[in-house]
């Protein structure tokens, strides 16, 4: 797996690609493929979510202006090419001619610039989003298939975010007719499928795209079916009622039952998700960076890697695995030393028995299995780990990031962009969803700096200082870089794992 090429090009990008990439496929055939997710993001609006479980759905029903696929190389998507002017304080995109949205009105310049107006205003910030693309100041039409987009910085990771989540773009006409709360449950896109029905916490399904300028996908429906309880996605999947089970579904200890049936197969991937327990450091015992130091050590990760994982992850010493531009192979991982814990436990004036509160989701069967591991490893220290599990949308709507957590909470991030700018930003810089606890004005500062440095050996750089300083601060626990896991029918042909779960169905069959 390669990384992708990071850093602002200086030239026009005149890519040969944007007229092979996508070849015009056969007309789609009967056949539908039904794909199990465990959580129903609520919105399907791009500026409402960060949820990868979004992605693996809205990839298929949207486009943004690059695309960037399986092998993690970005492409043009809406946009047929794009140039730096200015020192990359402006990039000049020229759009794909004749595509429309599902609802028939055209896709053009106007908008481009209605999405980017919508997403950097007051129905933007509503959302979690808008951050990402801050460093946008406006979008300028020039013509019809032209437009200009005008930098407040150089924002060296910006073609990477253009091509997924907020940048997604989106109908003006029909929003404008239709209103927030209707598209948020109607969604229209350009995408390779069409969407047909949604049935909150149960399903949402789509249907080909017969004249999708990329070529019409080869299976004429699309289905998600929100199951979170991985034990019914597993007896689905072998029912044959489900054909895809996509991550973090599939519980390690389920895979060797995926696994004996030979009808089925699992079909692992590098990925970019990693899992940590961050810390509440605002209240009760973990507000002490010596106690946050000595839950670390307490634990031994690599252990837990081994047997609960059964060795599909890798550890981790920052909040990013080694697919993250910014991320430092020589950072190592706080070791196993329970008696050094203990001792930083008895500096810190913290009594054995003092107690601990873990917050995660309730419906990861792994991850309950590995925070079990965890408090029992923190008992050996003289920690009592308490366990509370939330519904996944409770958890991270309202419950972290209105700081009402115990002193850990889950948190599991898939840096889409890969690059540690989209992990660092939304975990430590003041105000941030992700961040209810902390305020850090030296942190803010390497945040922002980073965000101008168009030199890329420089960046990097400021980038691990970055993880090396949030490491010092023990600002949280990091556990793993874990492997995507799907569990496919092996009536599905030409599936790719995908390492960011942006999962795109177009040339997909089922026989």
């Amino acid at each position: 797996m390669r990384l992708l090429k990071q850093g602002l090009q200086t030239a026009v990008v005149a890519i040969a690609l944007a007229g092979t990439t996508f070849l015009t496929a056969p007309a789609f055939a009967a056949g539908k493929l039904v794909v199990s997710s465990p959580q129903d993001p609520g919105s399907w609006d791009p500026i409402d979510t960060f949820l990868v479980n979004w992605a693996s759905v809205a990839t298929n029903i949207f486009d943004g202006l690059t695309y960037r696929g399986p092998d993690l190389k970005l492409v043009p998507g809406l946009a047929t090419s794009w140039e730096m002017l200015d020192n990359g304080m402006s990039i000049r995109f020229k759009l794909r001619d004749g595509v429309k949205f599902h609802d028939g009105e055209p896709f053009n310049a106007a908008a481009v610039k209605f999405t980017f107006d919508r997403l950097l205003g007051p129905e933007g910030a509503k959302g979690p989003q808008q951050s990402n693309y801050n460093s946008i100041a406006s979008v300028e039409v020039i013509d019809d298939s032209t437009v200009d987009f005008k930098m407040k910085v150089a924002d060296p990771v910006i073609l990477t975010k253009l091509a997924a989540y907020g940048a997604m773009i989106v109908p003006p006409k029909y929003i404008n007719e239709k209103g927030e709360d209707y598209f948020n449950a109607h969604p229209v896109g350009t995408g390779a499928f069409k969407f047909v029905s949604y049935e909150p916490k149960v399903n949402i399904q789509l249907s080909a795209n017969a004249d999708y300028w990329g070529g019409a996908p080869k299976i004429s429906d699309l289905e998600y079916r929100f199951i979170s309880e991985p034990s019914t996605a597993i007896a689905e999947l072998q029912a044959g009622r489900v054909d895809i089970v996509i991550p973090p579904t599939i519980p390690i200890g389920m895979i060797p039952t995926v696994q004996g049936d030979s009808k089925l197969e699992i079909v692992t991937s590098p990925g970019p998700t990693v899992y940590a327990l961050r810390f509440n450091t605002r209240d009760g015992i973990t507000k002490d960076p010596k106690v946050r130091k000595a839950l670390i050590l307490g634990v031994d990760r690599d252990a837990i890697i081994s047997s609960v994982l059964g060795g599909q992850a890798q550890p981790i010493a920052s909040f990013q695995g080694p697919l993250s531009f910014g991320f430092d192979p020589a950072m190592k991982p706080l070791p196993y030393d329970p008696e050094q814990a203990k001792a930083l436990l008895k500096e810190a004036g913290v009594a054995p028995g003092a107690s601990v509160q873990i917050d995660l989701r309730g419906n990861e069967t792994t991850f309950i299995e590995v925070a079990q591991a965890i408090s029992a490893y923190l008992q050996m220290i003289g920690i009592t780990a308490t366990i509370k599990p939330y519904e996944t949308n409770v958890l991270l709507n309202d419950i972290i990031p209105g700081g009402k957590t115990g002193g850990m909470f889950q948190q599991s991030w898939g840096g889409w962009t890969l690059d540690y700018d989209n992990t660092a930003v939304a975990m430590y810089h003041t105000g941030e969803k992700w961040n209810p606890y902390d305020s850090d004005p030296k942190m803010d500062e390497m945040l922002a700096k980073q965000r101008t440095l168009t030199d890329k050996a420089e960046r990097e750089k400021l980038l691990q200082e970055i993880a090396h300083y949030a490491a010092d601060r023990v600002l949280e626990m990091p556990l793993y870089n874990l492997n995507a896991i799907f569990g496919i029918n092996k009536r599905v042909k030409n599936f790719t794992p995908v390492p960011d779960s942006r999962l795109k169905f177009t040339d997909v069959t089922v026989e």
